[in-house]
């Protein structure tokens, strides 16, 4: 099996995907995609969130039933054309806002209390992927809640596995971090983990 690259996929590889395809991983037609985000939403532990912020949009569908429970939701992107057609497949949704956005050299400077990382945190080296765990900790409110949901087998355009990306996370969810292990669930070929975020820290 060939090297596993070690940077980051830049935007222009989503780019040129997205521009070439439709919808690469088939989200809006997939059987599979449609069971997976029924799990996804059923793994949310509260009804309905004030402030959502969605990483890694691609053409909206898992954003579309987010925004069913979230009184405002900010989803972003590193493609234009996946916003494109986020935005037409969410339309006539006034409380979803969309962004090109590329986390972690760029995050918005507000609060949430749900962050959605979906099918994005193997695309990071491990060094973008830390500098994305402690961002997205600092900008999750006191009993917030982060749902991680990733593909797990390897591929090898990219840097890390699902595996990779969730362990990372859970070593940083113990005793005096800000974050806190809520469960998770493990499939054939993927798996989600649910944190919130400590009201207190312990020293």
């Amino acid at each position: 099996m060939p090297e596993r690259p070690h940077r980051s996929l830049p935007p222009s590889y989503f780019e040129a995907l997205y521009r070439e395809y439709e919808d690469p991983w088939s989200f809006a037609t997939s059987d599979y995609e449609r069971a997976k985000y029924d799990v996804t939403l059923a793994a949310l532990p509260r009804a309905r969130y004030r402030s959502a912020f969605e990483i890694g949009c691609s053409v909206g569908v898992l954003t579309a039933r987010l925004a069913e429970r979230c009184d405002a939701l900010l989803s972003v992107d590193v493609s234009e054309a996946a916003l494109e057609r986020a935005r037409q497949h969410c339309a006539g949704l006034r409380h979803v806002s969309f962004a090109r956005l590329c986390v972690p050299d760029a995050f918005p400077q507000r609060s949430f209390d749900l962050i959605v990382l979906s099918e994005v945190g193997y695309y990071w080296s491990l060094a973008d992927l830390e500098r994305a765990r402690v961002l997205i900790a600092d900008h999750l409110e006191p009993g917030g809640h982060l749902l991680l949901v990733h593909w797990t087998p390897v591929v090898a355009d990219y840097p890390l596995t699902g595996n990779e990306v969730h362990r990372r996370f859970l070593a940083s969810a113990g005793p005096g971090n800000a974050l806190e292990h809520r469960g998770g669930r493990r499939e054939a070929s993927y798996r989600l983990d649910l944190f919130e975020r400590r009201a207190d820290p312990a020293p």
